[in-house]
C-alpha cells in the first residue's frame, strides 16, 4: 500500500473555500492510487480563542482541562473536512488523537509522542482512501487528552509518516518553502530546493517558523522525507532530507535570526569548581533554556559569567540569580533585553575554512559590534545589538552569495 501524509495548518483550513483547495490537493494524490492520511490543525485563530475562554472561566486554568478544551479546535476541523470529502464521493473518516492511538507522555500542554498504533491506522486505510487525523493532540496512559505544544501538528504528521513508512510527508503552509533567510527583511532571499535535516534543525532552533523543531527531529530519526510547500500554489517547495552528495558544495545554506534573546552577566563570581553548576542547575530546574555561555578569564580568583536566555524568561532568571548570588559571590547581576542572535548555517562549513573570518569581517565593515559567539559543526551564532539585526542578516546573506542561483 502506497501512503502519503499531508499536513495543513490553520490558514489552510480557515474556511470552506480554503478546505476546498485542500481537497483538490488530496485528489491529485488519490488519482495516483495512493492512500492519504491528512493531518489538520485547528482553524486559524481558534486555539487562541479557546485559550481566551479558559482565562475567562478560570484565574488559573487547570492544564489538563485546558488540553481537553483546546483539542476541540482540531476536532472541528477534521469533522468538517471529512464531511466535505464524503460529499464529493471520497471514502473518508475522521480520527481524533485517541482514536488514532497516538500515545504520549503525561506532560500537559507539551506532551511528546511515544508511539502510534500503525496496525490500527492500516486497518482504517483498508476501508477508506483518506483518514483525516486531528493534529496537535494525543492521549496518555491515563486516558487523558494531551496536546503537543505550538506547532504540534507538524510533529503529528511526521510521526504518522514514520509509523506508516509513508513515501512522503507534505507540510502545507502559507509559505512556499524554506528560504535562505527571511524574505520580509531580505528581498533577495531565495527558496532552497533541498536542505538537510541538520540544517533544518538549526534553523528551527533559531526560531524559524517554517517547521516545528520536534517534527524535524522525528524526520531525521526515522529518515522521513518532508516536503514544505504552499497550500495556495502547485509550485514545488523545499525537500527536507538526509544529506546527499553535493550538499556540502555550498559553504553556507542560510542565515537565520532570533530576536527573542536576553543577555545576563554575573559579575565577579568565584572562579572555583561547582560555581557553574550552582548557577545553571536552578535555572534548568525552572525549565529555562540557556543558549550561549561565555566565561571570562580568571582574575584573582574571580570571573564574569555571561549567558543568554529567551527574552520571556529573563525575569524568572533574574529572580533565581538574586536568590543565589551571595552563594556564588556575585556582587552584581546585569542584563540586556535588547539583543538578538544571527546564525550562519550550512553543512558545507565542515569542509570549508574561513567562514567565521568572512562573517566577522563583513560585520566589521558595517560597524556592527559582536557581543558573543557560539559555534557548532554547521553553525556560527553571533549575538549583537537588536537594532543591527536586519542589517546583519542582509550583509551576511550577500557576503556568502546566497542571493545567487548557484549558491545552494
Amino acid at each position: 500500500m502506497r501512503i502519503v501524509v499531508q499536513k495543513f495548518g490553520g490558514t489552510s483550513v480557515a474556511n470552506l473555500e480554503c478546505m476546498r483547495k485542500v481537497m483538490e490537493k488530496n485528489k491529485k494524490i488519490l488519482d495516483q492510487g495512493i492512500k492519504l492520511v491528512v493531518v489538520l490543525s485547528a482553524m486559524s485563530g481558534e486555539t487562541n480563542r479557546l485559550l481566551g475562554l479558559a482565562r475567562q472561566w478560570s484565574k488559573n486554568p487547570d492544564p489538563w482541562e485546558t488540553d481537553a478544551l483546546v483539542a476541540t479546535g482540531e476536532q472541528v476541523s477534521v469533522a468538517l473536512f471529512a464531511m466535505l470529502l464524503k460529499d464529493n464521493g471520497i471514502r473518508a473518516r475522521s480520527l481524533l488523537g485517541h482514536q488514532a492511538e497516538i500515545l504520549t507522555d503525561c506532560s500537559a500542554g507539551r506532551a511528546r509522542i511515544l508511539g502510534i498504533n500503525s496496525e490500527r491506522i492500516m486497518e482504517y486505510l483498508e476501508k477508506h482512501d483518506v483518514l483525516v487525523v486531528a493534529g496537535f493532540q494525543g492521549c496518555d496512559i491515563r486516558q487523558r487528552i494531551t496536546t503537543l505544544g505550538r506547532g504540534g501538528s507538524d510533529t503529528s504528521a511526521v510521526a504518522m509518516a514514520a509509523a506508516l513508512k509513508a513515501e512522503m510527508c507534505e507540510i502545507f503552509t502559507d509559505v512556499d518553502g524554506v528560504y535562505t533567510t527571511d524574505p520580509n527583511i531580505c528581498p533577495k532571499a531565495r527558496k532552497i530546493p533541498r536542505i538537510t535535516y541538520d540544517e533544518m534543525l538549526e534553523m528551527a532552533s533559531m526560531g524559524a517558523k517554517v517547521l516545528q523543531i520536534r517534527s524535524v527531529q522525528f524526520a531525521k530519526k526515522y529518515q522521513v522525507p518532508v516536503h514544505v510547500r504552499s497550500t495556495f500554489s502547485d509550485e514545488p517547495g523545499t525537500i527536507v532530507t538526509k544529506e546527499e552528495e553535493g550538499m556540502e558544495e555550498a559553504m553556507v545554506s542560510s542565515i537565520a535570526y532570533d530576536k527573542d534573546q536576553a543577555r545576563v552577566t554575573l559579575m565577579d563570581v568565584y572562579d572555583e569548581p561547582g560555581v557553574a553548576a550552582n548557577i545553571f542547575a536552578p535555572i534548568s530546574d525552572a525549565d529555562i533554556v540557556v543558549d550561549m555561555i561565555v566565561q571570562n578569564p580568571s582574575r584573582e580568583g574571580r570571573t564574569d559569567m555571561t549567558f543568554t536566555v529567551p527574552r520571556g524568561d529573563l525575569d524568572p532568571t533574574l529572580k533565581i540569580l538574586e536568590r543565589i548570588k551571595t552563594e556564588i559571590g556575585a556582587p552584581a547581576v546585569v542584563h540586556d533585553a535588547h539583543v538578538s542572535k544571527v546564525s550562519i548555517i550550512g553543512v558545507g562549513m565542515r569542509n570549508h575554512s574561513g567562514v567565521a573570518a568572512m562573517a566577522f569581517t563583513s560585520l566589521k565593515n558595517e560597524g556592527i559590534n559582536i557581543l558573543m559567539i557560539s559555534t557548532s559543526e554547521i553553525k556560527i551564532s553571533i549575538l549583537l545589538d537588536e537594532k543591527y539585526t536586519e542589517l546583519a542578516v542582509r550583509t551576511l546573506h550577500e557576503t556568502f552569495g546566497l542571493d545567487r542561483s548557484d549558491a545552494t
